[in-house]
């Protein structure tokens, strides 16, 4: 694999689709409520301020890349637009790919756990069963067809993040498959740390590369 000086893997600030997401679980409804298509969501004000944030650490800390590459959602446009604005920042190539898409949830769209129970529970048993990571809901995908976008992504653009300073803008779950694949990690191993630590909005998960060989850095910053 053809390795990056740095790469940045961000999220995305919090949506507006989170924040319906949070009422409904705390209102134990079945629906998560939000108006318009899953790609035109756009950020809340808390959300905006988080991106923000994340631009002043970036330039403070000279963590300013030669390249950002965003998936091409509502959410992750406008963040890198509020990345990229300060001062500090000087002017970056972006480049939005469709790999870097949210994952596809199909049938359980806009349904909180207790939706998904109430209305496809013979889906849920087969979740169960077959695990998160291969099991593929109807009209949407599993966390290993988002692993072959990850890979379909990586091969396609080695010659050009090669030996440079990159940041990612894209999804929680993306995020966890850019791990799998970049540490070569297992389906338990993967899934272990999906169930201890959360990916936050505007968190930053990053990797320096050393002696040929691409290093998890583990003091990032998340903004409050």
């Amino acid at each position: 694999m053809i390795l990056p000086k740095e790469l940045f893997l961000i999220r995305h600030g919090e949506s507006l689709a989170n924040c319906a997401r949070r009422d409904a679980e705390l209102s134990n409804s079945p629906i998560i409520c939000f108006d318009g298509r899953e790609v035109d969501v756009p950020l809340s004000d808390f959300g905006k301020l988080q991106c923000e944030k994340t631009g002043i650490w970036l330039s403070e800390f000279s963590k300013q890349p030669d390249l950002i590459i965003s998936s091409p959602f509502e959410r992750t446009r406008q963040t890198v637009n509020l990345i990229t604005k300060n001062d500090g920042f000087v002017a970056t190539q972006v480049i939005y790919d469709g790999r870097l898409r949210e994952r596809e949830l199909g049938i359980f769209d806009r349904l909180t756990k207790k939706g998904a129970m109430e209305k496809f529970p013979e889906e849920c048993e087969k979740r169960e069963k077959l695990g998160k990571f291969y099991y593929r809901p109807i009209g949407g995908e599993s966390w290993a067809d988002v692993a072959l976008r990850v890979r379909s992504f990586l091969s396609a653009f080695s010659s050009i993040i090669e030996n440079k300073k990159v940041i990612i803008v894209t999804h929680e779950v993306v995020i966890r498959l850019f791990r799998y694949v970049l540490e070569g990690l297992s389906e338990s191993e993967i899934l272990e740390i999906d169930r201890i630590c959360d990916v936050e909005n505007c968190g930053i998960t990053s990797y320096i590369t050393e002696n040929g060989k691409l290093k998890l850095n583990l003091n990032n910053f998340l903004p409050k």
